[in-house]
């Protein structure tokens, strides 16, 4: 079984990267945060996940959005301004000398304690902030071979309780729902919303096609995906028929399609769904269409000049 569209390839080079803490620069295994930072006692803070394709960030101003947007909900006052975490980031991957096939984890938390407790007035430090880049391509056989997924009982909830659109390292939910579809021997979890409607999966966004035209939630009880918008605007420009609506699992059985997308994989399908086989149980060709136009997507995004 494979780890979703997560599965890649050991590369012997990510035993020798250097990881960027604050700013400088650790070996792998000297790249270390204190026992009282944030993230580690609470899970306080967000994070990115971002490739580095022919020398370039791919969708970097989508990426930053994101984070600041998250950092200031979460009343985090970054002492770097996004020019600068741009330019840190290309750093590190330059004293890596790494161009291509690379993903970035990119964590910020909101910094020391004092001492071990939630309350962010003790917090005595600057938001720390950890760059860790790796060479890391997607498998292959996941992007024709596709995965599958299985509804589990853990739900995405209320913006009231926690908000899905924030990307926080919070993610206990999520490492719930992938528990539970592990044990269920398929790759991820698909998750319902509140009111039992289709909502997301633990780690990546989830589309299913019928009768030509692409679906995916409204949006309300998930993360605000970047590679989800791009594959809803490539729809858009393709003249593919695109919906972010209500539906059930009713309407997932039925599809003939279906797939996921996430920043690591791009587009990947998916083949059986609750021990269900998805259409015929292999790629569909509007999935083979979009993973084709994303890569054109990516491939116009980073183009060198």
């Amino acid at each position: 079984m494979s780890k979703g569209t997560h599965d890649y390839l050991d590369d012997p080079r990510n035993a020798e990267i250097l990881i960027s803490i604050n700013g400088e620069l650790f070996k792998r295994d000297e790249a270390k945060v204190s026992v009282f930072d944030s993230g580690f006692i609470l899970g306080d803070g967000v994070w990115e996940g971002i490739r580095l394709h022919h020398g370039k960030l791919a969708f970097i101003d989508q990426h930053m959005d994101r984070l600041y947007e998250g950092a200031k909900t979460l009343d985090m006052a970054m002492d770097v301004n996004r020019d600068q975490l741009v330019s840190r980031i290309y750093e590190t991957c330059i004293a890596n000398n790494m161009e291509e096939g690379v993903h970035i984890r990119l964590m910020v938390t909101r910094g020391m304690k004092a001492t071990p407790y939630q309350d962010p007035r003790v917090t005595i430090s600057p938001p720390t902030i950890v760059i860790i880049p790796e060479y890391k391509e997607a498998n292959a056989s996941t992007l024709t071979n596709g995965i599958r997924l299985f509804t589990v009982h853990v739900r995405r909830g209320y913006p009231d309780v926690q908000d899905q659109k924030l990307n926080s390292h919070s993610k206990l939910n999520c490492i719930m729902a992938c528990i539970q579809a592990s044990k269920a021997n398929a790759d991820e979890a698909l998750m319902l919303d509140p009111h039992g409607f289709v909502a997301t999966c633990n780690s990546t966004h989830f589309f299913i096609v019928r009768k030509g035209e692409v679906w995916t939630s409204t949006g309300d009880f998930c993360l605000r995906g970047i590679t989800r918008s791009n594959v809803i605007r490539i729809c858009e420009d393709q003249g593919i028929p695109v919906r972010q609506k209500n539906f059930s699992l009713t309407d997932v059985y039925g599809a003939v399609e279906a797939f996921v997308t996430g920043t690591f994989a791009g587009v990947a399908p998916v083949t059986e769904i609750d021990g269900r086989e998805m259409g015929n149980g292999e790629r569909g060709p509007i999935v083979k269409k979009l993973q084709e136009h994303y890569l054109e997507l990516l491939e116009s995004e980073c183009q060198t000049s």
